[in-house]
């Protein structure tokens, strides 16, 4: 990967890692474009591009944390509920915290056996799922305004409602898919308000993504130290700058928009770009601009 690509694929992962639109299918779909494609690198370099790809997900996960500081660095000082034990009075405290990690559980049972399956990198991979999944998920989206738009504010995160979003983000492990319209629909189905939910899948993002990153690090460091070149290492360095600004931009701008006028705009563009890619491989062009 040279300079051009990795800010390329870093400006669209930080546009897309919070949009309904999959971070990962784009940022494979680009890899594509660009010609990083399994069958043109060897096998250092398909790791390092793999691994990359989850990376430079640090970037966006500080954005979350740096637009929501107040959320992730204030304790709940309201008073303890009469007769709760030691237990239940550090939930209360730390009531953010507990409530992130009961949903990101059942990612971390569905993502590790993915992993260790074998079925994460194959999904990887595949443009193919991730043109099918674009559709599938952007006919969804023209429909789900209507059949879940019943939120109320008086709804809160409570352990059920965030342990059921947890559930809804697992199926995001399919590229294609998107890890913010599924936690985002997800607590839309528990009657929360589309920005609560919104706000709630970004939280839930930190240790999602944190994990995935450090779990791809791990794994780097385990095979051939021969990735870690000084080019390799200012690569991840300034793809993890470049998503953080472009991250927080987009973050901004996504609630505002999905509170005023819902997933239609992102179904249509999903369809859009879905659409074409399958015509393209269908008709047996390659998605590889540059070689």
């Amino acid at each position: 990967m040279d300079w051009i690509e990795t800010i390329i694929i870093a400006v669209v992962e930080g546009l897309t890692e919070f949009l309904p639109v999959s971070s990962t299918g784009h940022m494979i779909i680009t890899q594509n474009l660009l010609g990083l494609t399994p069958e043109s690198m060897n096998e250092t370099d398909k790791a390092f591009v793999h691994a990359f790809t989850f990376i430079i997900q640090f970037g966006a996960i500080l954005s979350v944390v740096c637009l929501y500081w107040k959320h992730f660095f204030q304790f709940d000082n309201t008073p303890v509920p009469a007769g709760s034990g030691m237990w239940g009075k550090l939930k209360h405290r730390f009531s953010f915290y507990w409530l992130l990690f009961v949903g990101v559980l059942p990612a971390v049972v569905i993502g590790l056996a993915a992993k260790k399956s074998g079925l994460l990198d194959w999904l990887l991979d595949s443009v193919e799922v991730v043109a099918v999944m674009l559709v599938a998920g952007g006919v969804f989206m023209l429909f789900c305004d209507k059949l879940f738009n019943k939120g109320s504010e008086e709804n809160k995160i409570n352990e059920k409602r965030a342990f059921n979003i947890g559930l809804f983000q697992c199926i995001s492990v399919i590229p294609g898919v998107s890890r913010s319209m599924a936690t985002i629909v997800g607590g839309m189905t528990q009657g929360l308000t589309r920005k609560r939910a919104a706000e709630f899948s970004f939280f839930l993002a930190v240790p999602t993504m944190a994990g995935a990153t450090l779990l791809d690090l791990l794994d780097l460091l385990k095979e051939d130290a021969a990735w870690a070149t000084s080019h390799n290492i200012a690569m991840l360095l300034l793809g993890c700058v470049v998503a953080f600004v472009v991250a927080l931009l987009a973050m901004k701008w996504f609630v505002s928009f999905l509170t005023k006028y819902g997933f239609k705009a992102f179904g249509y563009y999903r369809i859009i770009v879905g659409g074409i890619i399958i015509a393209m491989l269908l008709s047996g062009h390659s998605l590889v601009m540059v070689d």
